[in-house]
């Protein structure tokens, strides 16, 4: 457990900045543990006031979208589950925002699926979480990779994605000839070079220190709507700047992260997609692929980055009840097999 001085609570509360307002409803407390590498993850524990500490209680682990922090779109959604009845862990990647991890901005398929189970870890150890009812979220890039936690970590008893993207599949789709990957490649291979002789890799960022009032010409479509959340005011924050170290493009080619999303069955998995989202065909991807309990939810007149922050679009109540139900059939069928 994080445990700061007065003084280190006082830096903190200067750099708080959250997007959204905290409801009234729920506590939130800054909390820390290690995931298997050692690496310390910075999070927010959300509980509703007044919750009885002497029972147990479902809870939550929520995971930010690809480049994003805890006081984003994790938030968001701790913030109205906690109301809900949940205990709900919004955290930061390793080598993002308030956790560790060094080189910063450091991206990869196996810690990032790592940073859900050792949330997990952390949830199971409260006195008042029930290790039976645990699930997880993740929004965008962590969708894809709590569904690729999932695939190993039986803790994790249900699984809910919004806007999700598989980045271990997306980052191929553009290099539609051997040729063209085979560039891609030659020109890493000496990024790690200059990233060697320079003692540190290289990172550009792709949103501004500040928020800027409207979205810069000249984009594309997708990047002007990721930039109109992490550019503007509506989701700027100075830990999210967008783009991860160059090479790190390098573990995300090599991996395929939902391989064995067909192995989450018996478990649930609940889709959440915006029916004019960009990426929605990765979540129609991982519906093919994935076994029964499984269901697609479209949002209607939504597009993706809506399902970071749009409390009027999200269905909190869709999402309440898909982790109560399979919190009910798991317990149910864990005590048939055991009587």
């Amino acid at each position: 457990m994080l445990i700061r001085t007065k003084q280190e609570e006082w830096t903190m509360s200067q750099k708080e900045q959250y997007t959204f307002v905290l409801s009234d409803r729920v506590e939130r407390t800054h909390v820390s543990y290690k995931n298997r590498y050692g690496i310390t993850l910075a999070a927010d524990l959300y509980t509703a006031k007044g919750l009885d500490p002497a029972q147990k209680h479902p809870a939550l682990v929520i995971g930010p979208p690809y480049g994003g922090v805890k006081e984003q779109g994790p938030g968001v959604y701790a913030n109205q589950l906690a109301q809900r009845g949940f205990v709900a862990l919004a955290f930061d990647p390793a080598f993002m925002g308030e956790s560790g991890g060094e080189p910063r901005h450091v991206s990869s398929p196996d810690i990032f699926a790592e940073n859900f189970s050792a949330g997990v870890d952390y949830l199971g150890a409260l006195p008042y979480v029930d290790r039976e009812r645990i699930g997880a979220i993740g929004i965008c890039g962590s969708g894809g990779f709590a569904l690729s936690t999932a695939q190993v970590d039986t803790r994790i008893k249900a699984v809910a994605t919004a806007s999700m993207y598989d980045i271990t599949a997306g980052s191929r789709m553009p290099f539609t000839t051997p040729d063209q990957l085979g560039e891609l490649l030659a020109d890493l291979g000496q990024q790690r070079y200059r990233d060697f002789e320079n003692g540190v890799p290289e990172y550009l960022p792709a949103f501004p220190e500040e928020p800027v009032e409207k979205v810069p010409e000249g984009l594309d479509s997708v990047s002007a709507e990721f930039f109109s959340y992490y550019g503007t005011k509506r989701g700027h924050h100075p830990n999210a700047r967008g783009n991860f170290t160059t090479t790190s493009m390098l573990a995300m080619l090599n991996f395929r992260s939902l391989d064995f999303v067909d192995q989450i069955s018996p478990r649930p998995i609940l889709l959440i997609v915006g029916e004019n989202a960009h990426s929605k065909f990765y979540s129609e991807n991982v519906y093919k692929a994935a076994v029964e309990p499984k269901e697609l939810y479209v949002v209607p007149d939504a597009i993706h980055i809506d399902l970071y922050d749009r409390v009027d679009k999200i269905p909190f109540d869709k999402l309440t009840n898909f982790f109560l139900s399979a919190f009910h059939d798991a317990n149910e069928a864990a005590g048939q097999e055991i009587g």
